[in-house]
């Protein structure tokens, strides 16, 4: 009855079956692996976001496929704050219900069922569940590190095949933190244009520099690049910390043809939905207005607990992080004395502190934890604490 693609297993793992014990007992939980951003204890202007829904324009029904030209302009706005020589049209822009739906129009847009997507391993593993159910392949790719995280291209190239139609980049990664470089752009934009492939270019974190960060080096936004076929998504869930905002955009760019052609099959793929509501287009200039305040605080918690953490970490010798970029999240390295789900609920039961094992983001091997680094300040502490307590030193 029901159709091959959501065939998932879907018993829970022992992961998750801790977790839920976890909950239900009352205990006190130290979570290091929240990222919801309004549940960190941000101040938020709420007088400013809730009168911003509440245009009276909203009740008039103007739907317009690619978005209300008013929120499209507010994105052109916020890219050219960044960049005031970013080469971007707001009919360049088409507005999605968040980029989960950006994803499923591209996926429709490049792939026919069985075709592929090239991504990049370690990576945010709501992909292989947004590719499933387009009937879509992911083709992965490992990024090794080496004093740092980089492509293998050697390994890229191997992985492109006959049915292959675009490469999948997040920027900076999710959860490794890497930046793409100047050098691996132009790279890909090489393979991209032998190859005849698109370029999804995922941005929700770019706001996010880490200190260290080296800005000479760093590629920044993709917006603007003609090259290759291009399509750079983002959205007010990291931009403005509003994932209950359900905004997002894709940004496409590259040769004049293939760019018309795309965006006039995104519009009809738009058409067909019209699933953006009308307030929250009509407030997404005041909605990006709120970025800027929400954007300091996130940076200075990140700051301050990745201080924190590399400070704990120098009193041990057991665990290590690895080299981060950008983003909210920290990559430990552990002994690999048990699978990284056995240690999870082994911090879990017996130190009460929540991680994500590593496989949760498709490290392959073993001896890796994934953190948040924006909880609250005390409870970072207090956690990362308890995570070195659980780890056997040498």
């Amino acid at each position: 009855m029901f159709s091959k693609r959501t065939n998932w297993n879907l018993e829970k793992n022992a992961y998750a079956r801790a977790v839920e014990r976890h909950r239900e007992s009352g205990r006190a939980l130290l979570d290091l692996t929240i990222s919801n951003p309004t549940a960190c204890g941000f101040e938020y202007n709420e007088a400013a976001i809730l009168a911003a829904l509440r245009s009276p324009v909203a009740l008039r029904y103007d739907p317009q496929p690619k978005g209300l030209l008013s929120a499209r302009q507010a994105v052109i706005d916020y890219y050219r704050q960044q960049n005031p020589s970013a080469a971007i049209d707001a009919e360049h822009l088409v507005l999605t219900t968040g980029t989960s739906e950006a994803y499923s129009f591209l996926f429709r847009l490049l792939c026919e069922s069985g075709d592929e997507m090239i991504v990049a391993h370690p990576s945010y593993p709501l992909f292989d569940f947004l590719a499933t159910i387009e009937d879509v392949t992911l083709r992965p790719f490992r990024l090794i590190y080496d004093h740092g995280w980089q492509f293998d291209f050697a390994v890229l190239r191997q992985a492109i095949g006959p049915r292959t139609r675009a490469i999948l980049l997040v920027h900076p990664n999710n959860p490794t933190g890497h930046f793409i470089s100047c050098e691996e752009a132009a790279q890909l934009r090489d393979i991209a244009e032998h190859h005849h492939l698109a370029l999804v270019v995922d941005e929700v974190f770019l706001d996010y520099p880490l200190p260290g960060a080296e800005d000479r080096k760093r590629h920044g936004s993709f917006v603007g690049d003609s090259r290759a076929l291009t399509f750079v998504l983002s959205g007010l869930s990291k931009t403005a910390a509003l994932p209950q905002m359900k905004v997002a955009w894709i940004a496409a760019h590259g040769p004049d043809a293939l760019v018309r052609e795309a965006l006039a099959r995104l519009e009809l793929i738009a058409d067909t939905y019209l699933s953006m509501n009308a307030p929250l287009q009509l407030a997404l200039p005041k909605l990006l207005a709120q970025r800027s305040a929400l954007q300091s605080q996130i940076i200075s918690r990140i700051e301050a607990n990745l201080r924190e953490l590399d400070d704990q970490l120098s009193r041990q010798e057991s665990i290590s992080r690895l080299k981060i970029e950008g983003g909210w999240y920290a990559v430990l390295r552990v002994p690999a004395l048990e699978s990284d789900e056995e240690l999870a609920v082994r911090l879990l039961e017996e130190y009460s502190v929540l991680v994500h094992p590593g496989h949760f983001y498709e490290f392959i091997d073993d001896g890796y934890v994934v953190i948040s680094l924006i909880p609250p300040e005390e409870e970072f502490a207090k956690g990362a604490e308890r995570l070195i307590e659980g780890i056997p030193q040498k």
